[in-house]
Formats: structure tokens, C-alpha cells, sequence
């Protein structure tokens, strides 16, 4: 096989060489004084990979906290010659952010706005910044930092301005690179400079002697149009530019010095947006029509594929997709400006002036929902329709927008050349193209299958005066093929200027200048493929070529579940919003468990302690499976390496105790009363709970001395009172609704109530509030005669086999009930019924009852139920991470909105998520992850009441709590989770109501049948 570049560094060292080289810097970090770093097999794992197809196993992992921990990194890496490689959030699809020797992580602690001057329109960040975070200070100004890729939830600064990263709204505020103010660069010896728009070529007088002699050649080839990124941009340097070293470091990869800090600039806010889609038969018809946006007032443009929203729409189903226009492919455009009359006319005149066959306007929350989908385009387009992996590799192309329609047509005719798939997509407005292709990488001639079609492509986007790089940078993915798009010169050239900055080669090798193969350290060809494990899988992965090994390999490392997402109302990743911590993210547990299947990094083994240590503080809140554009489901992974791990050895009693603690609730419940007095009795409690791996500061659920079960078989209903009364639902504020009908409606409806475990046992209050909103809604309640149970406590536990035994029995008795609904009240319950029913037993029984299974919320609006007046409430809602997951929560948004209530509804998890926050060692956890979101929200709903004047004590009519009213409010705490609740209960003075006892109470009703 020919290369045009040498082949990667090094042959690979075994793991005793490497760690030896490990264990040196880790003296050597320990005695500088670094005070945050790792050589821990399950960090290194972690950060083997970033977003790309590339593999390279670090050394150490450093965190620095200040410069003064960069500079000792740096002396020791000068000393032994080890290669330094710097990284923000690890989102580089090109192989940008890995090494061989050290890792820079600059997120964890180098991540603040240092100041934001809103006069001036600047801010000070430090590299390790993240985008968003930069965005939320500026915004209360009216100012935004202009370039927002489609990773900005997560990316930093520091990564942007190594990629000269852009976005979709480059059109409109260019590319980092154009808004870099001022830069604080450590060079490779040490030393710190500040390059700002003052003259650098006295701080660099060779460098400035170099392009004094190449003026021509830069000239000539460098910075032809706005998506040039490839190699260096050196067009920055030329007199007319006023040798601007600030722009030029800008897409230089780390390979010039490492950046610790950054002046940029902002921008205002536009006073008036219009979004605008229009629709084409393909997507080279949309190509041919992107010039036109040149006399438009355009900040954004992006080309989307239909089957983008197929895959958006198989994952969450239709609703998640807002309607379009019609067509097979769009240009989504945002235009903006100050004069709303005007923008109105340009928006018309665009939609005129178009070859369009369909065109629409949104409104902001459907072009919110388009733009959030075009945001995850990389992980929505990972995998082909019949399921085989997409990669990256030739994802970044660019060509004068002019010529994007005919190159976009040629490309695609040379995928079909080479027998290769793919869906384009990307910023059309100024001529940059993303694609995944499906590589046959596990194939043994696959590199040379992916080597031929990027040489061919290289060839043909140079023909259209284009570039291999549009935004992402070169990496080790494109850094080889340069040499067929530029001219010796040039290539000699970057290589010049590269050792004038860096000549021992330290600063991230192997990129730009004197690069590594494309095909050489390749994450799939360097994992031996995907080794099947020893035994049996309990899960059935549906579509993954090789079951559990190959469907770990679907996270592409873009990094979402590294986001803040609880900001937007989402879940993911809950144990890294808490720590920070790259090995508790959802990419870094993948990376690891891809190192278990197949690396010789850690032991091929379900016992791997480096696996266990990545899955233990994993909450199974199923959030990634949805929210993550792959589909990397970590919760059923978990489950699994649980399930083999402990197959045939004695398992920690925490497992026990917890896993079968439903079982256990039968036998307890007939002596329920003497059980929860003994489970008061301080001593006695806290030897149980070590005895039985739960922390000790946790409560003990009291059990009810009447179950569900045993209330509903009363002939009447009334003969036995369901309790504990322990709900926190209103009776004081806000009036109950006067029904317009008391009497008992006519029954045209029939449902089967699941009574799940947690609420039979311990909240059977919810269950009867569930039972009478059915009945006054004129439903049939049917409540199977069998004692069933989900199985879900065993499921998180790894105890598959007891779990699947639970569960075959219950769909047996649901699926006998014929094809009516089946609701419930415990949403991870009906979550299983939905979701793990089909993984886990996989059969036509499953399916049948899980396509019956609905939320409370939305079987009610489903009929068409009455509901009660709630104006004057005040809910915040916690929703429980399943229901995010499995069932969304708009049918519940909608529902409280129908009743007049206001509700508000938090992001993230409770944090308790089961048995996880129950568990001896994870206390702290789940409070950390209470307090990205729900304990916050507490704080401020207490604070609230505490201002107002009449705040009461209340008891509902299933219950009693505390809720705070004014004689026109009343404020509700929301949970319908078991869990949530309880986490609500042990970390505030709050306490939560569920949606059946919150429209029960509205209503007015007793739970009497």
C-alpha cells in the first residue's frame, strides 16, 4: 500500500513500556508540582480517541489548573521528549485532540470568562472555556460570540481556535479565527506571549523574514476563499494583513504553541431573525440554489437530507420532527436585521427568487427543533439504514459556493464509483460539505478501500479550487492528502514555519507537517474486530453486526452527553454534569468498554476493575440511548457487563437487597406495622443498611399497612384507607375545580392499570388518586389478577436472568388483557414495559404490550378526558429521566397547560435514579447531580414562599404536604417517579406530588371507586 506520508511515529509499545513511561511522568508531574493529572488505565482509555476514527494510547492525562501547571508539563515533555498534545472537549473529528504522550485537558479547571467587557463588545476566556458558557454571560448584554458550531453545548474556545472552527453562522460573523482580539500563547520553550493587533514581527523576526521571501507563493494559494482551512493560514501573515500572528494561529492545531488564553470579540444580538426552508427534489438541486443567498441578507444556510429526520424520527418518533416543505433535501436559512418590515420583504423576495418546489417560515419553536436536528447531523448520519457503521474521514470538504452544486453532484457519483453510502449535508451558504461514508473498516482491506476514495475525493475537490478542511482542521484524517491539493512550495513552506515554532516536533505531531497515514492508527483496524466476550448476551442488540462488542463502538465521540444539558431541558449525562470527569461521561465509559471488547490497553474480560470503575457511578438513566444522536445506550451496556460479570459468583448484598427488594416487600407488607416502627429505631437502622450496602444517611420507605391490591379487591372500594399519607398535595391557594358533571360518566373507555411494586406497597395513594381521575373521566379500570412486577430493580442490578424470568411473566399476564391500554403511575416502570421488555425478551409478546403502553398524561389527552381548572397552581416539574427517555414529556407539558396551570419543568436527574443513589458509596453523587438542577429549583420555590405573606400547611385529598399558597397561588412540587420523590423528600423540606393526586385534587375527588 502506498502513502504519501510516513507511517505513524513509533511501532506500538507494549503495555509494560508504556506504563513504565507512564509511571516516569508520573514522578515527574508529582515532583513539578502538577496538581491535577492521571496514568489511571481507565482515564487513558477514556482519551484514546476523540470524535474521530483515530486510536492513540496516551501517557498521562494532565488537567492544569493555571499556566504555572502548563509550563512545568512542558519542561518535563521538553526534557524527555515526549510529544504534548493540548484538548478542550475532545469534540475533533479529524484525530486533533490525541496523542502518544501527554494530554492537555484544558476543560476541567482552565474554563472561565476572565472578564466580559460589553462596552467594548469582548470577553477574556480562558482556552478550556466552553462556547456556551461564553454565550450565557454575554447574552443578558444583547452580545453573542458570533461562531456557534454544532458541538457549541460543549467545545471550548481553545478547541475552536485550533481548528478555526465556524459553524452555520459563519456567513453571517466568519470564523474564529476573524474574531480572535488578543491571544496568550506558551511557546514550546516556555515562554508566554501576548499577540494582539499590534506589529509581531519583532517577536518574530525570522518567521517574518520567511513569508517576506513567499509572498507569492502564499499569495497564490492560500486564503482563495472563506472555507480554506486546510494547512496553515499563512494568508494572515502577508503585508496587507499586517502580519497578524493571531489569525494565523488560528487552525495551526497545537502544533505552533499552546494556547492558554483569548481576547474575543462579541457581537450584538440581531434585532429581528427570520428562518425560511426551502425545499428541493435532492440535495444537489439545494446545492445549485445556495449562490443565491449572497443577496440576501443570510447569516446561516444549511443543506439537511431527508433521511436525517428518517433516523430523528425512527429514534423519537414524528413528533419530533417539526413539518416542512415539501422535498428530499432543504436549505435552511436564517436571515436577519434591524427593520422587522424589511426582513419580511427580504424573506419574501428569497422564497420568489428560489428554484424551490415547496418553501415555509417557521416559527421560532420549529425552526429551534430544525436547527437543534441539523445540530446533531453527525450521529444522526454514524450509521447506514441496514445498520452499518458511517465515518468520518472525507466529512469536511469545501468549495467556492459557486461551484458546490456540480461538486456536490460529481461527489456523490463517485460514491456510488466506489460502493460507499453517504448523506451530505452542512454549511451550503459558503460552500462547506459534511458526509459520513460507510468505510468497510472491519474488513481487511478496508483502509486501503477508504485510502483510495479520500485520494480520488482530493482530487476532485481540488479541481473546484476547494479544500479538503472546511472547519475541522486537517488531524491525521486529512493532513496526508495536503500534498494533492497544494504545491510543493507550500507544503515546504508549512513545514518551515512549523519548525521555526516547533523544531523537535513535540507540539502534536504527526498533524499538518510531516503527518501520520490516514489509514494508520484507525480505532476499528488497531481494536482487534470487536472479540466476542466468553458467554452468552442477555440483551438483544437489534441490528448490531456483533451483538454487545459492536454496539459499544456506536458512540462517535461527538461528545453531546458532555453538554449542560439539564440547561435545555434534557438529561444526559447526569454523572458527568456532577464530576466533570471524561471517564463518567457517556463517550468515555464507551471508550472504555470499546478498550474491554477488543484493545490491549485493559483486559479483555467482563471482570475488568478499569470497566467497573467507568459503569459504577453510570445512573442507568437511559437518557443517551434517546438523547445521544447514536443511540449509545449505556444503561442496557451496564446491565449486561453486570449480568456477565457476576454470572455464577456470589454478587455485593446491595444487589440483593435491592434488586429484590419488590419480592421482599410482599413478604413485609402483612407485618408492615411493626416494621416501619423498627425501621425508626436509629441503631438498629444504620447496622441494616451497612448490612445491606445502602447508604446510612438514606430513609427507609415505609411500608403502606394497606397495599393497592388489597383496597382495589374491597368490594367497595371504601373498606380500607390507602395510605401513608405522605403526598405533597395542595388543598389551600387555588380553588378546586367545580366539575360540571359530578355524577358518574358513562364508561365508553377501558384500561389496564399496571399497579408497579413501589406504588402498590408504598404509595398506594397514587394508584386510588389514579383510579378515581379514570373513573370521573368515565374509564374502565381493569387491574390484572396477578402479582406482577416489572423487574427493573434486577435489571439495573445485572441479575438478567431473575429479571427476565420477572418480566416474561408480567408481559404473559399484560398481553392476556387483550389490546386495550395499559397505563401506570411509576413511569421507570411502564419505561420497562415500553423499552427493556423488548431488549431483554425480545419476542412478539413484548412487543404486542409494549405498543399498548401509554403515561397517564398521555392516555388522558389521548381520549379527550375532561380535566380539572388548576389556574392559579404553580407546578415545577421534575420529570423522571425514563419518561424523558422512553415517552418524552410533552404529552404532560400539554396536559398542565390544558388545565391552566403554570408549570415549569427542570432538565437533569433527581439524581436517586433507583437503587443508584440508594447504594453505599454513591451518596454524594447523587446529591451532586441533584444540585445541577432540582435542589437549585427547591431553593428558589422555598425562598418564594418564604416572601409571601400567607404561606400555609396543607392536606390534600390524598394526602398531606406542605405547599405554599397566597389565597391566589399555590405552588407543586411534580414528581411522579417513586425515586424522584424520595429524593426530593430526603434532600429538601419539600415534598412531591404525582399527576393523578394533582388531577385528583383538582377534581376535587376522594380515592373511592
Amino acid at each position: 500500500m502506498t502513502t504519501l506520508a510516513h507511517s505513524s511515529s513509533a511501532p506500538r509499545k507494549s503495555a509494560e513500556t508504556e506504563m513504565s513511561l507512564a509511571d516516569v511522568l508520573s514522578t515527574e508531574l508529582r515532583t513539578s508540582g502538577v496538581r491535577d493529572f492521571s496514568v489511571d488505565d481507565t482515564d487513558r482509555a477514556a482519551y484514546t480517541t476523540d470524535a474521530s476514527l483515530f486510536r492513540l494510547v496516551p501517557q498521562v492525562i494532565v488537567f492544569p489548573h493555571d499556566e504555572a501547571d502548563v509550563s512545568r508539563t512542558l519542561t518535563i515533555a521538553r526534557r524527555l521528549g515526549v510529544p504534548i498534545t493540548s484538548r478542550g472537549a475532545g469534540t475533533s473529528i479529524a484525530g486533533n485532540a490525541i496523542g502518544t504522550g501527554i494530554i492537555l485537558d484544558f476543560s476541567r479547571h482552565m474554563n472561565e470568562v476572565l472578564s466580559l467587557d460589553p462596552d467594548a463588545q469582548a470577553a477574556w476566556v480562558q482556552a478550556g472555556c466552553i462556547h456556551a458558557h461564553l454565550q450565557a454571560q454575554a447574552r443578558p448584554h444583547g452580545l453573542r460570540f458570533g461562531p456557534d458550531p454544532s458541538t457549541h453545548t460543549r467545545c471550548t474556545i481553545g478547541g475552536m481556535i485550533g481548528n478555526n472552527a465556524c459553524g452555520p453562522r459563519a456567513l453571517g460573523y466568519g470564523r474564529t479565527g476573524d474574531n480572535i482580539l488578543a491571544l496568550v500563547v506558551m511557546l514550546v520553550d516556555g515562554t508566554i506571549v501576548t499577540l494582539d493587533d499590534t506589529d509581531s514581527s519583532e517577536q518574530f523576526p525570522r518567521l517574518h523574514e520567511l513569508v517576506g521571501k513567499e509572498l507569492g507563493t502564499i499569495r497564490t494559494n492560500l486564503g482563495t476563499f472563506s472555507r480554506q482551512v486546510s494547512g496553515y493560514g499563512l494568508e494572515a501573515l502577508l503585508p496587507e494583513n499586517d502580519f497578524d500572528l493571531r489569525r494565523a494561529f488560528a487552525g495551526t492545531e497545537g502544533t505552533w504553541g499552546i494556547v492558554l488564553a483569548a481576547k474575543m470579540r462579541l457581537v450584538k444580538d440581531p434585532t429581528h431573525t427570520s428562518a425560511v426552508v426551502l425545499g428541493f427534489e435532492d440535495m444537489v438541486a439545494a446545492a445549485h440554489d445556495a449562490p443565491l443567498l449572497k443577496d440576501f441578507p443570510v447569516a446561516a444556510c444549511e443543506g439537511l437530507d431527508s433521511r436525517m429526520l428518517d433516523r430523528v424520527i425512527d429514534t423519537k418518533g414524528a413528533e419530533a420532527v417539526p413539518q416542512l416543505p415539501k422535498g428530499a433535501g432543504w436549505l435552511v436559512v436564517e436571515l436577519t436585521g434591524e427593520d422587522e418590515a424589511e426582513l419580511v420583504e427580504e424573506t419574501k423576495r428569497l422564497i420568489r427568487e428560489s428554484n424551490a418546489v415547496d418553501s415555509a417560515v417557521l416559527g421560532a419553536k420549529a425552526a429551534a427543533e430544525v436547527w437543534g436536528i441539523r445540530a446533531d447531523g453527525a450521529g444522526l448520519v454514524s450509521r447506514t439504514p441496514d445498520g452499518r457503521d458511517a465515518h468520518a474521514g472525507w466529512e469536511d470538504s469545501a468549495v467556492p459556493v459557486d461551484h458546490l452544486g456540480d461538486y456536490l453532484r460529481d461527489l456523490m457519483d463517485l460514491l456510488t464509483e466506489h460502493g460507499l453510502w453517504g448523506i451530505p449535508y452542512g454549511h451550503f451558504g459558503d460552500g462547506c460539505l459534511h458526509m459520513r461514508v460507510d468505510f468497510p473498516l472491519e474488513d481487511p482491506d478496508g483502509p486501503e478501500v477508504m485510502r483510495t476514495f479520500m485520494v480520488a475525493a482530493t482530487k476532485l475537490v481540488a479541481r473546484y479550487g476547494g479544500s479538503v478542511s472546511g472547519e475541522h482542521g486537517d488531524g491525521r484524517a486529512r493532513s496526508e492528502l495536503l500534498r494533492l491539493v497544494y504545491p510543493p512550495a507550500v507544503i515546504d513552506l508549512f513545514k518551515e514555519v512549523k519548525e521555526l515554532f516547533d523544531p523537535q516536533y513535540l507540539l502534536n505531531p504527526g498533524v499538518i507537517v510531516d503527518p501520520d497515514a490516514l489509514s494508520e492508527s484507525l480505532r476499528l483496524t488497531q481494536l482487534p474486530l470487536r472479540e466476542e466476550l466468553p458467554g452468552t448476551l442477555a440483551m438483544a442488540y437489534e441490528g448490531e453486526s456483533a451483538g454487545f462488542a459492536s454496539a459499544v463502538h456506536r458512540c462517535t465521540g461527538i461528545g453531546k452527553c458532555r453538554a449542560d444539558s439539564a440547561a435545555g431541558g434534557e438529561v444526559m449525562c447526569p454523572s458527568y454534569q456532577a464530576t466533570r470527569d471524561e471517564r463518567h461521561s457517556t463517550r468515555g465509559r464507551a471508550r472504555v468498554l470499546q478498550e474491554m471488547v477488543s484493545g490491549d490497553l485493559l483486559d479483555s474480560s467482563w471482570q475488568s476493575p478499569e470497566v467497573a470503575d467507568a459503569l459504577d457511578l453510570c445512573l442507568s438513566c437511559k437518557a443517551c440511548g434517546t438523547e445521544c444522536p447514536t443511540g449509545t445506550d449505556m444503561s442496557t451496556y451496564k446491565a449486561e457487563v453486570l449480568y456477565q460479570s457476576y454470572k455464577g459468583r456470589l454478587r455485593p448484598m446491595k444487589h440483593y437487597s435491592l434488586g429484590f427488594l419488590p419480592q421482599l416487600a410482599r413478604v413485609v407488607t402483612p407485618l408492615a406495622p411493626v416494621v416501619n416502627r423498627v425501621s425508626g429505631l436509629p441503631g438498629l437502622t444504620t447496622v441494616a443498611k451497612k448490612l445491606a450496602g445502602i447508604d446510612v444517611r438514606r430513609s427507609i420507605p415505609q411500608f403502606a399497612s394497606t397495599t393497592f391490591r388489597k383496597w382495589w379487591k374491597t368490594a367497595d372500594g371504601t373498606a380500607a384507607e390507602v395510605g401513608p399519607g405522605n403526598s405533597g398535595t395542595p388543598e389551600s391557594g387555588a380553588a378546586q375545580s367545580d366539575a360540571t358533571s359530578v355524577g358518574p360518566r358513562s364508561k365508553t373507555h377501558e384500561v389496564i392499570l399496571f399497579a408497579d411494586s413501589w406504588s402498590n406497597h408504598f404509595a398506594p395513594r397514587i394508584l386510588a388518586a389514579a383510579v378515581a381521575v379514570l373513573e370521573r373521566a368515565g374509564v374502565t379500570v381493569r387491574v390484572i389478577d396477578q402479582t406482577v412486577c416489572c423487574g427493573l430493580p434486577l435489571i439495573s442490578t445485572g441479575q438478567l436472568d431473575a429479571a427476565k424470568a420477572n418480566l416474561g411473566a408480567t408481559i404473559s399476564a399484560l398481553d392476556a388483557t387483550g389490546d386495550v391500554p395499559i397505563i401506570g403511575v411509576e413511569p421507570s416502570c411502564l419505561a420497562t414495559l415500553k423499552d427493556d421488555s423488548q431488549k431483554l425478551l425480545a419476542d412478539e409478546a413484548s412487543a404486542r404490550v409494549a405498543s399498548r403502553v401509554q403515561t397517564f398524561a398521555q392516555y388522558l389527552l389521548s381520549m379527550g378526558a375532561e380535566l380539572p381548572r388548576l389556574d392559579g397552581v404553580e407546578t415545577l416539574v421534575q420529570p423522571h429521566c425514563h419518561q424523558s427517555a422512553i415517552f418524552g414529556n410533552a404529552a404532560d407539558k400539554e396536559l398542565l397547560a390544558r388545565t391552566g396551570a403554570a408549570s415549569t419543568f427542570l432538565g437533569g436527574c433527581c439524581g436517586l435514579a433507583g437503587n443508584f443513589g440508594v447504594e453505599e458509596g454513591h451518596y454524594e453523587t447523587s446529591v451532586a447531580v441533584a444540585e445541577v438542577a432540582l435542589l437549585p429549583a427547591l431553593r428558589e420555590q422555598e425562598a418564594l414562599r418564604n416572601q409571601e405573606p400567607h404561606a400555609v400547611g396543607a392536606g390534600g385529598a390524598a394526602g398531606t404536604g406542605e405547599v405554599a399558597g397566597d389565597g391566589d397561588r399555590t405552588r407543586v412540587v411534580l414528581a411522579d417517579g417513586y425515586s424522584c420523590r424520595t429524593q426530593i423528600t430526603d434532600l429538601s423540606d419539600a415534598q412531591g406530588v404525582s399527576l393523578p393526586e394533582l388531577l385528583a385534587w383538582g377534581w376535587g375527588l376522594e380515592p373511592g371507586r
